[in-house]
């Protein structure tokens, strides 16, 4: 998944945001709220991770605002505020979850996996798309019974095109997608990115599926039923 995670104690958001990164998600971690507020008005994300005090504007407030502009994507609210009043005003400002600090990581990735699933593309931990199967435990691609292996940024590029079916997508939103914020990849990075991801499509015989479109970008391509 893309995630903001925006948490004001770098003890907390480093940790936090390799953890994710490790799991295969492109994270954008930041300090503060006006900075995420920023974010939230440039980028999409599939997933909020919010730290309930912030400075400048805080995670309550970006709930509730995010969610006023009519955004879907979960959020999960992490604070050491843990009364059921505070946890009520969590909820109905908008968020899916509540994780009270400190956090436990193994219950911090199994909250994420929950939030995840909640999209309708996924089967547990599996993303489907005609006879492809994307599995998010292992980071590893099926089709027919073959399997192959991903790197952490061909999943998310592969993830991305998978919920993007038949859409051209930008150079630039692929860089936003699958490259965290703060960070340049090279010039030829997405050319690479997409040679690679083809090559492991070759072994499931559907290096076809992913489209140029010569001035604008990529298309995934899945077959239509027969």
């Amino acid at each position: 998944m893309k995630i903001l995670l925006v948490e004001d104690d770098p003890k907390q958001l480093m940790p936090l945001q390799m953890v994710l990164s490790q799991a295969g998600h492109s994270v954008d971690g930041v300090k503060d709220g006006e900075t995420a507020q920023w974010l939230l008005a440039e980028k999409e994300y599939d997933l909020l991770i919010l730290d309930w005090m912030l400075p400048r504007i805080s995670g309550v407030s970006l709930c509730q605002q995010y969610r006023a502009a009519g955004k879907t994507a979960p959020v999960l609210m992490i604070t050491a505020k843990d009364t059921t009043p505070d946890k009520v005003i969590g909820l109905d400002a908008g968020a899916d979850d509540y994780l009270v600090k400190p956090i436990d990581i193994v219950e911090f990735m199994a909250r994420v996996r929950a939030l995840r699933r909640r999209s309708p593309l996924w089967q547990g931990d599996t993303l489907c798309l005609a006879d492809l199967e994307l599995h998010l435990d292992r980071l590893i691609l099926e089709r027919q019974g073959a399997i192959v292996s991903l790197s952490s940024q061909e999943f998310q590029l592969l993830e991305y095109f998978m919920r993007h079916p038949k859409q051209v997508l930008t150079r630039n939103q692929i860089e936003q997608a699958v490259w965290e914020w703060g960070s340049e990849p090279e010039s030829n990075a997405i050319t690479v990115l997409v040679r690679k991801l083809r090559q492991r499509l070759q072994t499931l015989a559907a290096a076809d599926w992913i489209e140029t479109v010569y001035g604008m970008g990529y298309r995934l391509n899945p077959p239509e039923p027969s």
